[in-house]
């Protein structure tokens, strides 16, 4: 018997919402196709991206690919279902608050997940987006105000002094620093660090960093809708979300799983060290660190004759006092005494993603 190829009848994505607008121009669906060649051929470099992304849009074929960002490995490509991506949109917005004809700042490279989201987000809500070219200051020459934007936390920590322009703001895409969070506290708009990956279209959990509630020490993250979660036997999460994936996500964090649908992250299963029997998750010490240290860092195992592997700390800086840090490291009143870097080590530049995390293993290879 001869199967013939599935063919879905009116794709729920061929369709935009009658509010939707990209940089003040409401496009119907039928006018993305033209609006895709348009950027490819024509755009600025940062806008082809963009183009190649609704030129995939709009086909029939009811997946599309997208590559992982490589922070804890190799890049590896993915597909994921278009239906998916608008489930998940449909849960940001209800999540946030968002509502037809808000405004929206996609300042993120449309290459990766979050700055394709953003676009299926302002289709899919009704949003009025505004694109402009991914930097590390994109509130820079703008004036006018946002309801909605999704940032880095290199390009909030270069925005300090705007982002009252933007009603609701979310993070992801690398750890946000403890000096950035009490930054953050007193804004007076909505401040969110988010969870989540390629494999979960984005974030499928937030937590709020700002408001008279809200306490540094908290770090609970709480699921969007439609969203449970539970853990393996590594005490690693696992995401159980059937509207924006067919089969549970397990991961590679570390969690204190709190509820089905909160929890607080602990650190990376893959980053643990193992230094003589006894087991430490950098992300727990470097949050420790964050207060004595102004530059970038983090800690690792190296391989050690007598533990297995040793704890070190590596510091992006042409020049540090090692013996001084460590003396202050030593007398904190919350560190370990296996938590104590065993040495310190100065890195000039560390080894990035194309979006600006650091590349540990990579890194460690500078070594000599």
């Amino acid at each position: 018997m001869n199967l013939q190829p599935l063919t879905i009848v009116n794709p729920i994505w061929h369709s935009t919402h009658p509010d939707f607008k990209l940089n003040g121009v409401h496009y119907k669906f039928d006018e993305l196709q033209e609006v895709g060649y348009s950027l490819v051929k024509e755009g600025e470099d940062h806008e082809i991206p963009m183009g190649e992304f609704l030129l995939d849009w709009v086909s029939d074929k009811g997946t599309l690919e997208v590559f992982t960002s490589g922070s804890t490995g190799n890049p590896k490509n993915i597909e994921l279902k278009k239906e998916h991506m608008i489930n998940s949109a449909s849960a940001t917005g209800k999540y946030f608050g968002l509502a037809a004809g808000h405004s929206a700042l996609l300042c993120l490279p449309c290459s990766g997940i979050a700055g394709k989201m953003m676009l299926v987000r302002a289709m899919v809500l009704g949003l009025k987006l505004k694109s402009v070219e991914p930097s590390s200051t994109p509130l820079t020459g703008i004036t006018t105000n946002f309801d909605f934007a999704a940032m880095v936390p290199l390009q909030v920590e270069n925005s300090i002094g705007q982002l009252t322009q933007i009603r609701t703001l979310i993070i992801g895409g690398a750890p946000i620093s403890l000096r950035l969070k009490k930054a953050l506290k007193t804004a007076s708009n909505a401040v969110f660090e988010t969870y989540g990956m390629t494999e979960t279209i984005t974030h499928i959990a937030a937590k709020r960093l700002n408001g008279d509630k809200i306490s540094l020490e908290t770090d609970t993250f709480e699921t969007l809708p439609n969203i449970t979660l539970s853990k393996d036997s590594r005490d690693c999460l696992v995401i159980s979300a059937p509207r924006i994936s067919d089969h549970e996500v397990a991961t590679n964090d570390i969690v204190d799983l709190i509820s089905e649908t909160t929890f607080q992250w602990l650190g990376r299963y893959d980053s643990v060290i193992n230094s003589g029997g006894i087991k430490l998750i950098p992300e727990q010490i470097e949050k420790k660190l964050t207060s004595l240290i102004p530059s970038r860092f983090f800690v690792a195992g190296v391989p050690d004759n007598s533990l297995g592997q040793k704890l070190v700390l590596l510091i992006e800086s042409d020049n540090i006092f090692a013996e001084k840090l460590l003396e202050r490291i030593k007398g904190l009143d919350d560190i370990g005494k296996y938590e104590v870097p065993k040495e310190i080590i100065a890195i000039r530049t560390f080894v990035e993603t194309k979006n600006g995390k650091i590349q540990r293993e990579k890194t460690l290879l500078q070594i000599k």
